[in-house]
């Protein structure tokens, strides 16, 4: 199956990606900021106003830009010819992306949302390790996934080397990039 976005609508959505992907793992180090801002202060106005910020992140970012790298990562993969399961770095992308979206539209909000409304109403935020803890780990998975996008490490998947070996007899490869013009020249 050959990948039916033309090149302009490719690189177009590469870029939206891109920019959606970055702005995830930016919103999520600014959440980190808070967070560790409210559990560590020793002010209830500072928490209470670095969880208040969440909040706003929370309520109008978190949702629409973790659905958008989502949506715009499956839709690239499916329109180029790095596939959704061809390769293993884009299907450890996907595994990875799918719950951490998961995880910030559902749990991560609501914790932010009750630290939130804890602190505005003067009463002590009991999981405020968790504010710090989450985005913690979320800007590790989203680092990674950054490094794998650019090294595309590990190869191809097992229906990937099917899709290969029944694309003729020169086994010509389908992965585009500066790898596959060098092999070519050898």
């Amino acid at each position: 199956m050959q990948p039916n976005l033309s090149r302009p609508a490719r690189r177009a959505l590469l870029v939206v990606h891109v920019v959606v992907s970055v702005g995830w793992l930016g919103l999520t180090l600014c959440l980190l900021a808070l967070g560790v801002a409210g559990a560590a202060s020793g002010s209830a106005d500072t928490a209470e106003a670095a969880y208040r910020a969440m909040k706003i992140f929370g309520d109008w970012l978190i949702v629409p830009i973790s659905l958008a790298s989502l949506v715009s990562g499956v839709v690239l993969s499916l329109g180029t010819p790095w596939g959704l399961a061809r390769y293993r770095w884009v299907v450890t992308k996907f595994w990875l992306t799918l719950p951490a979206a998961g995880a910030s539209v559902l749990a991560l909000r609501a914790e932010i949302d009750s630290a939130a409304a804890d602190a505005s109403a003067g009463r002590a935020v009991p999981a405020a390790t968790d504010l710090v803890i989450a985005p913690s780990v979320a800007l590790g998975v989203y680092v990674f996934l950054t490094a794998i996008s650019v090294l595309k490490p590990w190869g191809l998947t097992a229906r990937g080397r099917r899709m290969r070996a029944g694309s003729g007899p020169s086994g010509a490869r389908t992965r585009p990039g500066p790898r596959a013009t060098a092999r070519s020249q050898v």
